[in-house]
C-alpha cells in the first residue's frame, strides 16, 4: 500500500480533486495500478498526501463517474476492469444467432402504442418551440401529470426517460462509497449505472407483496443513502408493491436519512394501481413515471416528483446539460393524455398486456412452473440450468434473457432464471408456455447422471 501511495504522490501535479484523479489515471496507464487493485482508504490517503479527505472523496467521485474505479463492498474502492461499463445490460441483450421470436427485450409491442399521426395533425402552430427561456416543463403537461400522480407532489420535473432520471438522481445525490439498497433481482441498466457511480449495492430480496421488509430493516444498520425500487410491474419479476407493504416500508424508513427512488417504468400500462411511499414520507421520495412503454419509446419522456430539497440539485444538473426536455414532445404527450382515442388505446394495451401475461402464466402453472408477480411485460421463470434453458429455447427460434445480468451479486451453480417478455406474445401462448416449461428443466438429465 505504501508503494502505491508513493506512486500516486509522484504523479500528483496539483493537490486538487482533478489532480488526484489524473494521478490515479496515470498510475493505471503506467501499469502501477491494475483492475481489481484496492485503493487506500480516503482518510489514510489524505493524511499521506497532506490534502483534505473532501478532496480525495471528490477525486473518487470523478473517477467513479468515468468508470475508472468502483466501490467493491468489503474490499473497499478498487480499480474497475477496462471497458466494463454497461456489462450487465450488454449481457442481457446479447444473442449468438438470429431468432424468429425475440422475447428478450422487455420492450412494448409497437402495435399497442397509441397512434401519433392524428394527434400530431391537431397540434396548434404555437406548439413550435421559440425560446430558450420558457418554463422547462409545459404547464399544461404538469397539470395533467399531477391529476394522475399517486400522491400530492410538491413539484414535477420532465426528463428524457426513466434512465435519464436515474442518471441525474444518482449523479447529484450519491457519492462514491455510499451504501445503496436495490431490489434483487434488479434492472441491469440501473445496476450498471449505480456500479459506475462507485456505490456499494446491497440487494434486498422480493416477496409477492414487494420488498422483503425484514431484509430492509436489517440493512438499515448499514446507514444506506438511498433505496431504489420499482413500485409496480417490477422488471424482471412483475411484482407490484401492495398498499400494506408500502405503508410498512414507509414506517421503517421514516426518520432515517434515506432517499427513496421509485422507478415506475411500466407507468400507464401497468394493471396495478399507482402507488408511492410519497403518500406517507413525501420529504424522502423521488417518484419517476415513464411514458415510453405506454405512449412511445421515441418520445423519451418521464416525469419526476419530489420535495424541493431533492429536486433542486436535479434541476441544476439539467441546467448545466440539456436544459430541458423538448417542449414539442411535451406538447405531443400532453395531447395524447387528453385525446379520447389515445386514452382508449392505452387502456386497451394495458388489458392486452395483462391478458398475454396471464395466459402464459396460467399454462406454466398447469405445468408445475410457478412464476412470481402479476403485472408488467415480463415473467421471471426459475430454471434448473440457466445456460441450458437459454440455449434450448434459442434452438427453437426463441430468444429470452438469462437471469444472471439481473443479479446484484454473482451466484455459484447453474440454477437461475430466465426473463421472458410476454408482452410481445400475440398468439400461441400455450405452445410458448410448454416450450418454456420444457426449457426450465433442461440440464436435469445430465445432472441426474453425474
Amino acid at each position: 500500500m505504501r508503494s502505491l501511495i508513493s506512486a500516486l504522490e509522484e504523479r500528483l501535479d496539483a493537490p486538487t480533486a482533478k489532480g488526484l484523479a489524473q494521478a490515479v489515471s496515470r498510475a493505471i496507464r503506467d501499469g502501477e495500478l491494475s483492475a481489481g487493485d484496492q485503493l487506500p482508504p480516503i482518510r489514510r490517503l489524505a493524511e499521506e498526501l497532506m490534502i483534505s479527505p473532501t478532496t480525495v472523496s471528490s477525486a473518487w467521485q470523478l473517477l467513479a463517474r468515468s468508470g475508472t474505479i468502483r466501490s467493491d463492498g468489503r474490499r473497499g474502492t478498487t480499480v474497475a476492469p477496462t471497458g466494463r461499463g454497461g456489462e450487465r445490460y450488454s449481457r442481457a441483450l446479447r444473442h449468438d444467432a438470429e431468432v424468429a421470436l425475440d422475447l428478450s427485450t422487455g420492450v412494448p409491442d409497437p402495435d399497442l402504442l397509441p397512434a401519433l399521426a392524428p394527434v400530431l395533425a391537431r397540434l396548434p402552430g404555437r406548439s413550435t418551440p421559440t425560446s430558450y427561456l420558457d418554463d422547462p416543463v409545459l404547464p399544461q403537461l404538469r397539470e395533467l401529470l399531477a391529476r394522475d400522480w399517486p400522491y400530492a407532489a410538491d413539484d414535477i420535473v420532465v426528463v428524457d426517460g426513466a434512465m435519464d432520471a436515474l442518471d441525474l438522481i444518482s449523479r447529484t445525490l450519491l457519492r462514491p462509497g455510499d451504501t445503496v439498497l436495490v431490489e434483487s433481482p434488479g434492472f441491469p441498466p440501473m445496476l450498471d449505472l449505480l456500479e459506475d457511480r462507485g456505490v456499494e449495492m446491497v440487494g434486498v430480496p422480493l416477496t409477492e407483496t414487494g420488498l422483503d421488509l425484514d431484509a430492509v430493516e436489517a440493512a438499515l444498520s448499514r446507514r444506506p443513502a438511498a433505496l431504489f425500487l420499482q413500485p409496480r410491474g417490477q422488471n424482471p419479476t412483475g411484482i407490484s408493491m401492495t398498499t400494506a407493504c408500502a405503508r410498512r416500508l414507509a414506517l421503517l424508513l421514516g426518520g432515517h436519512d434515506v432517499v427513496v427512488v421509485e422507478d415506475d417504468s411500466s407507468g400507464p400500462i401497468s394493471s396495478s394501481s399507482p402507488i408511492s411511499l410519497g403518500a406517507w414520507i413525501p420529504d424522502q421520495v423521488l417518484h419517476i413515471r415513464s411514458y415510453s412503454k405506454s405512449h412511445g419509446p421515441d418520445l423519451r419522456l418521464a416525469a419526476v416528483s419530489g420535495p424541493e430539497a431533492l429536486l433542486s440539485p436535479v434541476r441544476h444538473a439539467r441546467a448545466l446539460g440539456q436544459g430541458w426536455s423538448s417542449r414539442l414532445l411535451q406538447h405531443v404527450l400532453a395531447a395524447l393524455l387528453e385525446d379520447p382515442d389515445a386514452v382508449r388505446e392505452v387502456t386497451r394495451a394495458r388489458a392486452e398486456y395483462a391478458r398475454r401475461r396471464d395466459l402464459v402464466v396460467s399454462r406454466l402453472r398447469a405445468l408445475d412452473v410457478e412464476v412470481p408477480g402479476t403485472d408488467g411485460l415480463n415473467v421471471w421463470v426459475p430454471v434448473r440450468d440457466e445456460a441450458a434453458a437459454v440455449l434450448r429455447l434459442a434452438s427453437q427460434g426463441i430468444a429470452v434473457t438469462p437471469g444472471s445480468p439481473f443479479a446484484v451479486e454473482s451466484r455459484p451453480g447453474p440454477e437461475g432464471h430466465v426473463r421472458v417478455t410476454t408482452g410481445l406474445v400475440r398468439d400461441d401462448h400455450d405452445a410458448l408456455a410448454e416450450r418454456i416449461a420444457d426449457a426450465s428443466r433442461a440440464g436435469a438429465w445430465t445432472a441426474q447422471q453425474r
